[in-house]
């Protein structure tokens, strides 16, 4: 997939595509009912299948503290995009500058002179420019005055409901592993590279390869049962702490993985810890005694849990 930075990067040559634009955080089953019509747009038209996004989002960028947590950090986002067969990924920094573009200055200037789109896949609540005042039939106006189409796709229903980040994020938030699964058409997972800890877990019995977040809010927290890609041709088992660490006095949210019956040095390596099924709340206890009674407990949970997904 071809990354573009800066609309700058795109010479006269790459100009032209079929493109989208949104957040595309998670890139569920809804994103990818939307980028099963781009590709066919853009075989139609012999132009490059195109994603715009901002980063940060508008959301965050306005009010970073109410903001929605992240699904998928950029790297997280470009591996989806990049899995599902899109060919160009354009990533623009959205700035007071971006914020201010009028909707007929984002068609003008992003849509028609930088990127010389021909052909647009957009959803039913699609908005552009400044508070978001371009509409759908303000672009279909400017779609047809520059000469390129524009594609409103349904949303993506399934058991009745809407397929969207906002439903994937409830899920998580309330440890409903599976049911972000159903509608995300995978586990959910976190991607990073292994960092190396203050090595508390190796004196407990409970050596962990340790994940930066990267982002300012995790949409979960907790324990979980969880599955380690990226160390073996196969999957690991282990069992995943992602929050604070408060009972030995843990201020940075950290995503912790102990991973059975493995004892390898880690460090660097990038790996993805994928979900599998909620244990318990994060919680600080009485004392280490007790926090190492319960990770015993923990690992067995996380151990069945695992066993029973395999066998279902």
């Amino acid at each position: 997939m071809e990354l573009v930075r800066s609309l700058h990067n795109i010479s006269n040559a790459g100009r032209g595509c079929v493109l989208t634009v949104g957040n595309y955080d998670g890139v569920h089953l809804g994103h990818r009912q939307m980028i099963g019509v781009l590709k066919s747009r853009a075989a139609e038209l012999r132009c490059p299948a195109t994603v715009l996004v901002f980063e940060p989002s508008s959301k965050e960028f306005i009010d970073p503290d109410a903001a929605p947590p992240r699904l998928t950090r950029w790297r997280e986002k470009f591996l989806a995009l990049q899995a599902q067969g899109v060919e160009r990924l354009v990533t623009l920094r959205f700035d007071e500058c971006m914020r201010a573009m009028t909707p007929q200055c984002f068609v003008d200037e992003l849509i028609v002179a930088a990127l010389g789109t021909r052909h647009m896949v957009v959803g039913d609540d699609f908005r552009y420019g400044s508070n978001a005042g371009g509409t759908i039939e303000s672009l279909r106006a400017a779609g047809q005055a520059s000469g390129f189409g524009v594609e409103q796709i349904a949303p993506f229903i399934l058991d009745s409901m809407r397929v969207s980040s906002t439903a994937v994020r409830e899920r998580l938030e309330r440890g409903d592993c599976a049911g972000a699964a159903r509608l995300l058409g995978r586990r959910y997972r976190m991607i990073g590279r292994v960092v190396p800890g203050e090595k508390l877990g190796r004196t407990f019995g409970f050596p962990t390869a340790n994940l930066r977040l990267m982002r300012r809010k995790p949409p979960l927290w907790g324990v979980f049962a969880a599955r380690v890609h990226g160390i073996e041709s196969r999957a690991l088992g282990g069992v995943a702490s992602l929050g604070t660490r408060p009972t030995v006095n843990g201020t940075e949210p950290l995503l912790e993985a102990h991973i059975f019956d493995f004892a390898g040095d880690l460090y660097g390596v990038p790996i993805e810890v994928e979900f599998i099924a909620k244990l318990r709340d994060e919680v600080k206890f009485g004392s280490v005694d007790a926090m190492i009674a319960q990770m015993k407990v923990d690992a067995a949970q996380a151990r069945d849990s695992l066993l029973r997904v395999d066998s279902g």
